[in-house]
């Protein structure tokens, strides 16, 4: 696809072959991970559906080396989805803590109950019936279609973008809306009549691995026969870098708030931003005093004010800066928050700068004394 909106098979040649000399490449040398399973033996074999759409959930936004330990743990406590739509949200939120993007989880859980209730405890086969669970998307619901029922669904995620584009040499941003479309149109097009899921794990497991963002390793490309943008020596600048912005910064002030070998904590709102994870007591800084803030908002004289230090924490859109002070009160109600021991704290779901906050809190124990 020499320029956006047409088809150019000079380079790519046969896509019968291009598909046969990935999926050979990918039998190969695909990376052995828990959600996979060898079809080498027996291309009927196809994987757990569960598991594939718990590892799509987690795949999001995040590492594949970083996903593996966490989806271990979370098939050891919630191996069925029965199990993970009875589940508790606060206990499949704290399995996830440290993943991020903590919808993902919510969502999970609230397709599960989706499954059971519409579809009979079956996870759908079809991407027009995926797409109605909660959370699952247009690549998601491809992904599932095709590795866990063999069904010919297309996926572009950013691997197969990178991948396709510079297959085609498509110089355009594939984050624009329009090539972006002509994407996923290619890799309907291109989809082989056999070994689906396969052929589309293939080409993220090249982009994850080969076809990588800098520095592509074209020299060892199994299908670099057919990519046009190696053939012109352009693999580098496809795709062109995105333009970095500046995320806004929003400074935030965390209160370790104890008395004796408790510790002051908060659930946040159901919506939003970490919605019904914990936190210690955060605000909004400003200029005024801290101290005074805080008395103001729990209802307490505080003493022995210290600051410990700051907390840093970006995000896709923005970035956060959380000031982290230590106080002192004699313990007493606390309308809307809740005491805890770091005992109980630990088994409570946290954002990562809650969980570094925490950590703060633990090098306090050794001056706690309870009351």
């Amino acid at each position: 696809m020499g320029a956006c909106g047409r088809y150019n098979f000079v380079v790519i040649g046969s896509a019968k072959t291009f598909g046969q000399r990935l999926i050979a490449w990918y039998d190969r040398s695909r990376r052995d991970l828990p959600w996979r399973v060898d079809r080498t033996a027996d291309p009927t074999v196809l994987p757990d559906p569960y598991h594939v759409f718990v590892s799509e959930a987690m795949l999001q936004q995040t590492q594949v080396a970083t996903v593996v330990s966490y989806f271990h743990r979370f098939i050891e406590r919630f191996p069925t989805l029965r199990s993970l739509a009875e589940a508790d949200e606060q206990d499949v939120l704290r399995l996830w803590q440290g993943l991020g993007y903590y919808s993902r989880a919510r969502n999970l859980r609230a397709a599960a109950l989706r499954v059971m209730s519409d579809f009979d405890g079956e996870l759908p086969r079809t991407v027009v019936e995926l797409l109605t669970l909660p959370g699952v998307g247009r690549y998601t619901a491809g992904a599932i279609s095709s590795i866990a029922f063999g069904n010919r669904s297309p996926i572009v995620d950013g691997n197969v973008a990178r991948v396709v584009c510079r297959i085609d040499k498509i110089m355009a941003d594939p984050r624009e809306r329009t090539t972006a479309e002509l994407l996923w149109a290619r890799a309907e097009q291109i989809l082989p009549h056999e070994r689906l899921g396969d052929f589309n794990s293939a080409l993220m497991e090249l982009g994850a691995t080969v076809c990588i963002p800098r520095l592509p390793q074209c020299l060892i490309c199994p299908v670099n026969a057919h990519c046009e943008a190696f053939a012109a020596g352009v693999a580098q600048q496809i795709p062109p870098p995105k333009v970095a912005k500046l995320s806004p910064l929003e400074k935030r002030w965390t209160f370790i708030v104890r008395a004796g070998d408790r510790f002051l904590v908060e659930q946040r709102p159901a919506t939003g931003r970490w919605a019904s994870l914990w936190q210690f007591v955060t605000m909004p800084a400003d200029d005024g005093d801290a101290a005074a803030r805080l008395q103001k908002a729990i209802g307490l004289p505080v003493s022995a004010m210290r600051a410990m230090g700051e907390v840093t924490h970006a995000l896709t859109h923005r970035r956060y800066e959380f000031t982290v002070f230590t106080c002192e009160v004699h313990q007493s109600d606390v309308p809307s928050r809740t005491w805890v021991t770091l005992a109980e704290l630990d088994c409570l779901p946290l954002s990562r700068p809650q969980l570094k906050v925490a950590q703060m809190a633990h090098s306090l124990q050794v001056d706690i004394t309870p009351i």
